[in-house]
């Protein structure tokens, strides 16, 4: 990983955080993103002090809305000739409807229109890398899911969980489509689940599903460095040069749910996807 140019995205804390720590470790140029200027900045001082590692840095940005996404991605192709590693791992779990400031519901902008925009946006630089690795975390839930065409973001009917589990889905179908599209280049994509980890993932949500979350964490997480063994695995492994269109669990490929199996189901979710982003200035 020496002198990679490495993305990572919500790596403020938890399994990001991890990740971003041990890649600077390997002495790779780190970009740390999140939305709390304040936390971005505490994690890269911690970052570079722990790893002797200078070359780490630190995005602002909004990851649920398209024009931060965006900017994001226009200020990183300024700076960056290539990128070797993008690690989409931010993401959430909303447990009521919430609409972003551009109209989308907020897990559907977050979970998957973040990874599907940020990593279109960001193609130019993988291609210029020797062998660009995108690595998407996705999770376990993804075989609860089930995408609901009719009404994907939850305008009719929302639930908290379902609407996670469909989100952790479409990061395993989009994986799979991009695959097919990066087919003859030098970039990989594959997806995994991490573990349940204990994080503050769903620490957001108020009254008795916060509750459930911080307990079943205590009870039943694992830590977030145990968490980071497959998105690591993903990015930085030799091995995996060659590996793609995957879905990874404890760093061994393994098949996922025969819903995300669906290519009729990916190339829709994609053409609805893309339609989307292109909709919204």
């Amino acid at each position: 990983m020496q002198n990679s140019v490495v993305l990572v995205t919500g790596a403020s804390d938890g399994i990001g955080f991890v990740c971003a720590q041990n890649i600077a470790a390997r002495g790779a140029k780190v970009i740390l993103v999140g939305r709390d200027e304040r936390k971005c900045a505490d994690a890269v001082a911690t970052i570079r002090n722990s790893t002797d590692n200078g070359k780490v840095s630190f995005q602002v940005a909004d990851l649920s809305l398209l024009r931060d996404l965006r900017a994001l991605a226009g200020r990183i192709l300024d700076k960056h000739g290539h990128i070797d590693v993008l690690l989409n791992n931010a993401g959430g779990f909303y447990r009521q409807r919430r609409i972003t400031a551009e109209g989308l519901e907020y897990t559907f902008a977050l979970n998957h229109m973040g990874y599907f925009v940020l990593t279109d946006l960001l193609l130019p630089a993988l291609k210029q890398s020797n062998q660009g690795r995108i690595v998407n975390v996705a999770s376990r839930a993804h075989r609860n899911g089930t995408v609901n065409f009719q009404d994907l973001q939850g305008q009719h009917s929302y639930a908290g969980w379902p609407a996670y589990c469909q989100s952790k889905l479409m990061n395993v179908m989009f994986t799979y489509a991009q695959a097919r599209r990066l087919t003859n280049t030098p970039i990989t994509v594959n997806s995994l689940h991490p573990g349940f980890v204990r994080s503050k993932f769903g620490h957001n949500n108020p009254g008795f599903a916060g509750l459930t979350v911080r307990l079943s964490q205590i009870l039943f997480a694992i830590s977030p460095e145990a968490g980071a063994k497959t998105p690591l695995h993903l990015a930085c492994a030799p091995e995996l040069a060659d590996s793609s269109g995957q879905y990874y669990e404890k760093c061994q490929a393994v098949i996922s749910s025969p819903e995300s199996l669906d290519t009729a189901a990916q190339e829709r979710l994609w053409q609805l996807s893309a339609e989307l982003a292109g909709s919204i200035p």
